[in-house]
């Protein structure tokens, strides 16, 4: 069976939320879950749930890393901390994955201090899911690293290239360098420079620079980036998606004849645009370039999104991308 370590004590609503969802998606998707904190808190809140008869089990962490600590330092002193038992726990084979809420900072740190990376990668990336009318796409890097040399943009196209492909089944998956034109010589000497790179690895199916706009028009599967123009990108897509639903509810609720004919879309609306756009569907972003499957949910998160992270996870698991990563970045670098 599939184990998932959870930093139970991480996030805005931990641990009621992220134990409930924890135990969620142990019974949904058939995994065993390490439940990473306090153990009288935890206990307790496993005692008042429904799926208390999982596959269970409890590992004390002392610590707790909070939202606005410093990453590094607060990972080097509190070694005790639950994501770094969490992380722990997946470098030592005790679990094949870890889903954790808290820090995102705190949780790549700890990932790449416990778990190591992948060999022929300079630094792992955030990679999440975005939505578009069929499947989604890619975006890799959504914040992990502001500062980026053109050489991390070949690394991140590698690396979501494969797991794009293992997770979609999609073969060669398209690959655009995010970009404020489609011709080759626009953007900064940054991205002049990754598209030349880009442009020359034959190992990957890259189809040039990608407007953001028309990502959502599925002109490729992956977007590469540096981290600070992908958060941007993620967090304002996040924002615009939010207002348009804002506005139809608005308008829906405008007058008797609006009202009325909103309540015959209103069940279509929450089944597929609010399914597409609300990031508790997707559960979480993936850190790719680490020797272990890491999942870093939204720090908001409650229990639904936990159990879809859980459910990443184990699909990730089972895809093994970690694996795959590993031989065929090494390969690309030979």
């Amino acid at each position: 069976m599939i184990t998932i370590a959870v930093d139970c004590m991480g996030g805005d609503y931990a641990p009621d939320e992220i134990v409930k969802g924890a135990l969620w998606g142990a019974a949904e998707h058939r995994v065993k879950v390490l439940l990473i904190g306090q153990p009288s808190r935890i206990e307790a809140l496993v005692a008042e749930s429904p799926y208390r008869h999982v596959d269970y089990e409890v590992v004390e962490a002392t610590e707790v890393i909070d939202m606005g600590e410093t990453p590094a330092s607060s990972i080097r002193k509190k070694k005790d901390a639950s994501i770094n038992v969490a992380t722990r726990c997946v470098g030592e084979g005790r679990a094949q994955g870890v889903v954790a809420a808290g820090n995102t900072g705190a949780a790549m740190a700890s990932a790449i201090f416990n778990m190591g990376r992948v060999k022929g990668i300079d630094r792992p990336a955030i990679a999440v899911h975005l939505p578009t009318v069929s499947r989604p796409f890619l975006v890799v890097d959504a914040g992990a690293n502001a500062d980026c040399l053109p050489e991390m943009l070949l690394q991140f196209a590698r690396m979501g290239s494969i797991f794009y492909s293992a997770i979609h089944g999609v073969d060669n998956p398209r690959v655009g360098l995010l970009n404020i034109g489609e011709e080759p010589g626009k953007g900064n000497t940054f991205s002049v420079s990754g598209y030349k790179l880009l442009e020359e690895y034959d190992e990957i199916n890259f189809v040039g620079n990608v407007e953001a706009r028309h990502m959502y028009e599925q002109h490729a599967e992956v977007a590469v980036c540096d981290g600070f123009t992908g958060n941007i990108f993620l967090k304002t897509s996040e924002a615009v998606a939010l207002l348009m639903l804002r506005m139809m509810k608005d308008a829906v609720n405008s007058g008797i004849r609006a009202r009325a004919g909103g309540l015959l879309v209103k069940s279509a609306l929450k089944s597929t645009i609010v399914k597409k756009v609300v990031d508790e569907e997707t559960g979480g972003a993936i850190l790719l370039g680490v020797k272990g499957l890491c999942v870093i949910a939204h720090g908001n998160s409650k229990a639904y999104a936990i159990l879809n992270a859980l459910g990443l996870a184990k699909q990730a698991i089972e895809q093994n991308v970690v694996e795959q990563m590993e031989t065929k970045v090494l390969e690309g670098c030979m």
